[in-house]
């Protein structure tokens, strides 16, 4: 398929990601959507007639043009949500983005990936917090650190993930033709070699008030993990931990001072249940059973005869891959999540697997092999 296809469908008024979801689950193919007439277009989920007169007219061709061309210049990768380098963990969200553009050079799937967000007013213990816990990352194969760029511990998080030669990648809430705040044009050129940028927004985008909602929930919905590390009771790092929860990921947050503003955040989440409370890497390696356990042989277990068919696919699944999380069994399986989570249930209730945090499942044989 073209890729101006899936770039115009964003251009358009009054279609959003789970409209265009709609319309592609439907079995339209995007570039036969281009074809229909206004009639055809208006029968499609969620078209009313101002919408399939804006896809029939046809208006947004050249921008969209414009687009490929500032993208090949500029050697960009323009990822539609159905091709293989889009963000996995990303794609389950709902409202996942239909394309997202990056320049960089650090896979966007790694096996972790943490966001880490914060106040824009970072004190002192903040920014402790951030060096300490990326200095304790320092060596971590194949993790990846997200963040949005922004001043304090957005920046703080970037600058330290590469002081430690972990790949950090910013979700830019403007296009990939400007860099914003300025001042981090140096930072933001550090991170291409190491990393990347990640936006959904075209150039020519500016870096409006209204586009950050929009970016956090790509920087909540990319990961395995939000950890907020100082925020204060309202901000951009307390509407992305909401996200995070609410696509089902987890998420974390350091405690702090009762009497700092910029802490009233972080113990908000903690004290209503919305995050857990860690204090350092070894809280979150437990939390996300990311703990490094020395390899031992583990024993083979025989397939259950009892099982039905969709028991026995699943438990093979896990026990051929030691342990998968929700994501990966969904993409794997490619079961609605209510079937997935009633075999899981099932399996889970007659012993068979094990429920890990971090939303993981282990067989439970392989557990007890590894507490021996």
């Amino acid at each position: 398929m073209k890729l101006i296809y899936p770039i115009a469908l964003t251009q358009i008024k009054g279609i959003g990601p789970r409209t265009a979801r709609n319309i592609i689950e439907q079995g339209h193919s995007l570039a036969d959507v281009f074809t229909y007439s206004k009639r055809e277009l208006m029968q499609l989920p969620g078209i009313r007639e101002s919408i399939a007169e804006a896809i029939y007219n046809k208006s947004y061709m050249p921008a969209c043009e414009k687009e490929l061309a500032f993208i090949d210049k500029h050697q960009i990768q323009a990822l539609w949500l159905e091709d293989e380098n889009y963000p996995n963990r990303l794609r389950q969200c709902e409202d996942a983005p239909l394309v997202v553009y990056y320049k960089g050079n650090q896979p966007l799937n790694s096996s972790k990936i943490i966001s880490i967000v914060g106040t824009r007013h970072a004190t002192h213990y903040g920014q402790k917090i951030c060096e300490d816990l990326l200095d304790a990352m320092n060596g971590s194969k194949d993790t990846l650190i997200v963040s949005g760029l922004a001043y304090g511990i957005d920046a703080l998080a970037h600058r330290n993930a590469l002081k430690n030669n972990l790949p950090t990648i910013a979700v830019l809430g403007h296009g990939l033709d400007r860099i914003y705040p300025a001042s981090h044009r140096e930072l933001a050129a550090k991170m291409l070699d190491h990393g990347g940028l990640l936006t959904e927004f075209t150039s020519n985008t500016l870096p409006e008030r209204g586009n950050f909602p929009m970016r956090n929930r790509i920087i909540a919905g990319i990961a395995d993990v939000t950890i907020v590390v100082e925020a204060a009771i309202k901000g951009g790092a307390l509407i992305t931990a909401e996200l995070a929860n609410s696509y089902n990921r987890d998420v974390c947050a350091f405690p702090g001072s009762i009497y700092e503003k910029s802490s009233e955040g972080t113990n908000y989440l903690i004290k209503t249940n919305r995050a857990h409370m860690i204090r350092g890497l070894q809280d979150l390696e437990y939390l996300m059973n990311w703990e490094i356990t020395k390899k031992t042989a583990e024993p083979q277990l025989s397939l259950p005869l009892t099982l039905t068919k969709d028991q026995q696919l699943l438990f093979t699944l896990i026990q051929q891959k030691g342990q998968l999380e929700l994501d990966e069994l969904i993409e794997l399986t490619k079961w609605p999540q209510s079937k997935l989570a009633l075999i899981l249930l099932e399996l889970e209730m007659q012993s068979f697997i094990h429920a890990l945090p971090g939303k993981r499942y282990k067989t439970v044989g392989m557990v007890e092999a590894q507490k021996n």
